[in-house]
């Protein structure tokens, strides 16, 4: 067949030269001649004509290692920032473990685990409900209107992270204009008490957002809650 003979049917693009290179690895090493004249991605042909493609292939390993050592430094920082919120978290729940009563507990939550879980303020509080008569006597517990749980963590929910944080003081009382962002953590109800919330408030706005894990949270609410119900029970 003569080049007459071709027609835009019958030519060849770049994706079927492309495939047909990489269905044949072996090509260039039968053929040098022309990769002489081809020109590299990144590289001009030398002096002599020959194409230098090993500079690309640096290049391109280089790009690689770079990208692995970036993503290598975020595991590792990952990791530390895991390993600081578990120890932390272990520090509060020893904490609330060494409460003598219920009102001791309640001091604990609100005035050490702040400073335990390096937030600006930590509050707690239970809905209004003949079970929570007991609770609602407690120093610095806060009141919630009947439902405040699923409107705000979600029905059935455990945990809600809210990056902007609006406040009427229901949760954080005389805190409530200068926390701009909250984790509030389900207390579930028992025989003995109502359903509550474990809340901890950032005058940071985005401190608490959804990308977050909610595991070591979620573990200190269980903590407070089986706490609550055995201070509480009655004697």
């Amino acid at each position: 067949m003569t080049t007459n003979m071709l027609n835009a049917e019958t030519l060849l693009n770049d994706e079927d030269i492309g495939q047909y290179l990489l269905d044949n690895p072996g090509f260039f090493s039968r053929n040098p001649e022309i990769l002489v004249n081809m020109q590299g991605p990144t590289t001009a042909p030398r002096a002599d004509g020959a194409i230098d493609f090993q500079s690309a292939m640096v290049d391109r390993l280089r790009d690689e290692i770079q990208n692995l050592t970036a993503c290598t430094q975020d595991v590792i920082e990952t990791s530390r920032s895991n390993m600081t919120y578990l120890t932390r978290t272990h520090a509060a729940v020893l904490a609330l473990l060494s409460a003598q009563d219920a009102a001791h507990m309640a001091r604990i939550i609100t005035e050490d685990l702040p400073l335990l879980l390096d937030v600006d303020v930590v509050a707690f509080g239970f809905e209004q409900h003949i079970k929570a008569e007991a609770a609602l006597r407690l120093p610095g517990v806060r009141m919630l209107p009947m439902n405040f749980l699923d409107a705000h963590i979600g029905e059935g929910g455990d945990v809600a992270l809210v990056r902007d944080m609006l406040d009427d003081g229901t949760i954080f009382g005389e805190d409530c204009t200068a926390v701009r962002s909250a984790a509030l953590a389900r207390l579930r109800p028992s025989a003995y008490t109502a359903g509550g919330v474990i809340a901890l408030g950032s005058y940071m706005s985005g401190a608490f957002h959804a990308g977050q894990g909610t595991d070591l949270l979620n573990f200190l609410a269980r903590v407070s809650e089986k706490l609550f119900q055995k201070w509480l029970a009655p004697a």
